[in-house]
């Protein structure tokens, strides 16, 4: 295949893994089970799929490998613990846009851990994607689906996923990606299951509709999305799949008022816009003035 064509083929594959992540939140705001229940039951879900992997792969997983990426799943659980519950308790946009500025924060930090100088044209922009969250909030504010707490939770989001994303790209190269998730799945789900059960007790039935939401987050979202996303690193350029994937929220935005009928009041959708092209426009000048290792760290938060 020729250079153009594995290129096309790069870029297909982050664009449907943007559409595919997009659907993430519209289900999990679909199913009827809680935010700590579900997180629970995609963790294991997880581990099953990893379990097929590993085996497949004829990987293992040893006693040394678990206990140094353990970490690793206790921060995935509190991440998705946050995002599910965040989801129960305000829109779909709301999180999806404030999830959004997890990339910032990143660039931002990596910058710092490589003694790099932030210049005051990133930091307008950063206060920009930061305003555009403010006006979604307040804008936002008296929708039926829409609380302060499930915002506030949101935010909180964005510090869990960024610390986990920097132990992993620590961790990750020492071991195996499969043999690495893998760990990951089990701790995050040893860890979320007594949570989820002392919050909201044992679930006495999970119905259809939920069993499918759950599954389907956990094979599609969390596990084709990612495979995609890794498989076109080797095609696309990292700062041209950070571009893409930040369309996810857009698409997340327009999913929720599709099917769940979240509509988008005007002025949320021009903070959306603000906070997403800002955001946009900081990865894009990174990728003018870092190297190759830090633009990978930016394309990989939002993958």
């Amino acid at each position: 295949m020729t250079e153009d064509g594995s290129h096309r083929r790069g870029v297909s594959a982050v664009w449907l893994a943007t559409f595919i992540w997009a659907w993430g939140p519209v289900l999990v705001k679909w199913s009827d089970l809680s935010g700590p229940t579900f997180a629970m039951c995609r963790l294991w879900v997880g581990v099953c799929v990893s379990v097929v992997a590993v085996l497949a792969t004829r990987r293992r997983i040893t006693w040394t490998a678990f206990r140094a990426c353990a970490l690793g799943g206790v921060l995935f659980a509190a991440d998705i613990g946050l995002g599910f519950t965040a989801l129960k308790a305000t829109t779909v946009a709301d999180v999806a846009l404030i999830g959004a500025l997890a990339p910032v924060v990143i660039v931002l930090v990596s910058a710092y851990r490589l003694h790099e100088h932030v210049t005051v044209r990133s930091w307008l922009l950063v206060g920009a994607s930061f305003v555009g969250v403010v006006i979604v909030a307040v804008a936002s504010a008296g929708a039926p689906s829409w609380t302060l707490r499930g915002d506030l939770l949101a935010v909180l989001g964005i510090g869990t996923w960024s610390t986990y994303w920097f132990f992993s790209r620590h961790v990750r190269e020492r071991f195996d990606p499969i043999v690495y998730f893998g760990c990951v799945m089990l701790a995050g789900a040893l860890t979320m299951t007594p949570f989820a059960l002392l919050v909201d007790g044992v679930p006495s039935a999970i119905a259809g509709r939920d069993l499918f939401a759950v599954i389907t987050v956990a094979i599609f979202p969390g596990f084709i999305g990612h495979t995609l996303v890794i498989w076109s690193h080797k095609h696309v350029a990292s700062w041209l799949s950070a571009l893409i994937t930040q369309v996810s929220p857009v698409i997340t935005a327009v999913l929720a008022w599709l099917v769940l009928g979240e509509a988008i009041p005007p002025v949320a959708a021009l903070g959306g816009a603000i906070t997403v092209g800002a955001t946009m426009a900081v990865i894009a000048l990174d990728a003018g003035d870092a190297d190759e290792q830090h633009l990978e760290e930016a394309a990989e938060k939002v993958s």
